[in-house]
């Protein structure tokens, strides 16, 4: 990694300085303070693991239940269970509202002795990418619908919360048939009673699930369901654990794992559970696993139990699930060390964070407060050379510090801003910050591109020059420049280069311009009115005329910096300028202001700019003619 990457402000260095400075005196005295509270272990873990047991098998409850109240209340109901193909937006919204009510309930569907089929989703993470759900899906309903052939096709509806149908996706005709499944079956044969099938992996989202099913006890050979997320468990049992090397399972009424705190157990434990033989209590590499086996069987009691493992002693909290008969067997084990629970320690503990806290928040605020004084002046220098390299050289206050280094820095940048200030003006600034704003540093570069040329002269100027002092010529011609450059920029164009009277001026270069004829011709039609307007004060104040001829021509060019390694210009090269050069000196012979060529009138169009045919003509130093068009304003 190159050093740079570890560059952060000077605050983020001294706060981290500081702060592990504080934290190396701070933690081996609370490391003392939690040695020391050891004896109070047994105590305030026994009370601690029977909580901890009762509220997960609680909670456990809770989620098993919400699927059943879910199913109950849909069996119960006559939305989902009329005709397949009525009251859409009713069942969708029925779907969506048992659906909101628990987000352990991954889905609720209702199955017909004919093979119809419903099923409805929220939009969860995974049903979302499963079925690349549209965006602003709330929730998903499936229909499957038997046909006169005997087939059965199957639909997607994606759902706003409001009801209302983003698309549909149409499957076809599906193999799926709900009556084989085995919640269906079991279903029908429980005759009303609920009905669990499960865990097992999803297909669809690959999620751990539990079945829970009836029959509709108005309706013979309906069956609702729901699935139940059970990794919501295995996270409940990892958010919740009491300490970093405690361990949570659940255990169904056979003594099967379906369920394991830890991520990568629980990964482990998924292919498992697809599987038909489930021997997965012996299969994971977890050592409390075949301890724990034993404490399991037929009347387990809720209480706590030391286990010895790895020369360790652990705490083992068993809490039967209650409630529902087909939660009977059920039990969540939760297993710990002892060492991890003292209550001494945690009072010694806490009292010496506090402390070391307030250490920290103050070393923190002093290292800032220095970080400030000292950095403020650097932020500046910051400031300053950011706006030299972007070419903004106004004169800025002098950053001054009470380090001596800074203010040798501020005085050096001040003198260069001067420096590049005075060359600025032999270099046009424009083209320069364009240039890099193009990404076309390297000083070697050039490309082919499309580029629109405008060249102007000044009509006389020989003769202008003799009668005239060169104080006034030079006055009268960097006010004419100023104009010409002003309006140029105006119209994203820029001036490569000033030949002696004339303008070298250019479009789609460095930085691309669709529309760059288009505004090649709007800026010289502004130029001439503007050289006629600065022509007329001129006269009203006595001052002489700068009568200005146009050329303008579009075509390839190669554009990029030219020159010795020692001095380069930017610029264009090819024939097109050439053309463009030698348009400018053909308004002699036809007595124009303006000329452009065939390739400027076809690329700006009729519509938006009038040009006049002047015929062909043959311009000096080439063989082939040239249309020649008057551009005139339209």
């Amino acid at each position: 990694m190159r050093r740079r990457d570890w560059a952060r402000p000077l605050r983020v260095h001294l706060s981290t300085v500081i702060v592990a400075l504080l934290l190396g005196i701070s933690l081996p005295l609370t490391w003392l303070a939690h040695d020391q509270g050891t004896r109070l272990a047994t105590s305030a873990a026994s009370e601690r693991m029977s909580l901890l047991g009762r509220r997960v098998a609680a909670q456990y409850e809770a989620v098993f239940n919400d699927g059943l109240t879910a199913v109950m209340l849909a069996a119960a109901a006559d939305t989902l269970l009329e005709d397949p193909t009525g009251d859409m937006a009713g069942k969708a919204l029925f779907l969506d509202r048992v659906l909101d009510t628990s987000p352990h309930i991954d889905g609720l569907y209702a199955a017909r002795a004919d093979g119809s089929f419903l099923h409805g989703v929220g939009d969860t993470a995974a049903w979302h990418a499963a079925l690349e759900a549209p965006q602003g899906t709330d929730h998903a309903v499936r229909t499957i619908l038997p046909g006169e052939d005997g087939t059965r096709r199957s639909a997607w509806r994606f759902l706003t919360a409001d009801g209302r149908e983003i698309s549909r996706r149409e499957e076809g005709v599906t193999r799926f048939d709900p009556r084989r499944r085995p919640w269906y079956r079991a279903a029908i044969s429980a005759r009303g009673r609920p009905v669990t099938v499960g865990p097992y992996t999803m297909a669809t989202t690959g999620e751990l699930g539990l079945t829970i099913a009836v029959e509709a006890p108005d309706e013979p050979g309906a069956v609702v369901g729901a699935d139940l997320l059970l990794q919501t468990l295995s996270d409940l049992l990892s958010r919740e654990a009491v300490s970093p090397r405690a361990s949570g399972y659940v255990f169904d009424e056979a003594g099967r794992l379906i369920v394991h705190s830890d991520p990568k157990m629980m990964a482990a434990l998924l292919p498992q559970l697809s599987s038909r033989s489930r021997h997965t209590s012996v299969s994971l590499d977890d050592p409390l696993l075949p301890l724990l086996l034993p404490q399991l069987g037929p009347g387990t009691v809720s209480g706590l139990h030391r286990i010895e493992a790895g020369g360790e002693t652990y705490l083992l909290a068993l809490e039967p699930v209650r409630g529902a008969s087909e939660l009977a067997g059920t039990v969540v084990a939760v297993a710990a060390p002892l060492s991890d629970f003292t209550a001494e320690s945690r009072l010694l503990l806490a009292r010496a964070l506090i402390v070391s806290f307030g250490l920290i928040v103050m070393g923190v605020l002093s290292a800032l407060l220095v970080a400030r004084l000292v950095s403020r002046s650097l932020t500046q220098l910051a400031d300053d050379a950011a706006r030299i390299g972007d070419l903004d050289l106004e004169t800025r206050p002098l950053v001054s510090s009470l380090v001596a280094e800074i203010n040798t820095l501020a005085g050096a940048l001040a003198t260069a801003r001067t420096a590049i200030a005075s060359f600025a003006l032999y270099v046009p600034r424009e083209l320069v910050r364009k240039v890099v704003a193009a990404g076309r540093q390297d000083p070697a570069s050039a490309e082919r591109r499309d580029v629109t040329v405008l060249f102007t002269d000044i009509r006389d100027f020989t003769t202008l020059s003799e009668q005239h002092a060169p104080e006034e010529v030079v006055a009268l011609l960097s006010d004419y420049f100023e104009l010409l450059n002003r309006i140029v920029e105006a119209h994203d164009g820029v001036i490569v280069q000033y030949l002696g009277d004339s303008v070298y001026a250019m479009w789609n270069a460095p930085e691309s311009n669709p529309d760059h004829v288009a505004d090649a011709c709007r800026c010289t039609l502004e130029l001439a009115e503007a050289v006629a307007a600065f022509n007329k004060d001129n006269r009203a104040a006595g001052r002489p005329e700068l009568a200005t001829r146009f050329g303008l021509h579009t075509g390839i060019a190669v554009v990029g910096s030219v020159g010795a390694s020692t001095r380069r210009q930017y610029t264009a090269i090819g024939d097109t300028i050439n053309v463009a050069s030698r348009l400018e000196g053909m308004n002699k012979e036809f007595g124009t202001t303006v000329l452009t060529s065939e390739a400027v009138r076809v690329a700006a169009g009729d519509e938006a700019f009038a040009f006049r045919p002047l015929g062909s003509a043959r311009a000096k130093g080439r063989a082939a003619e040239i249309a020649v068009y008057e551009l005139t304003a339209p």
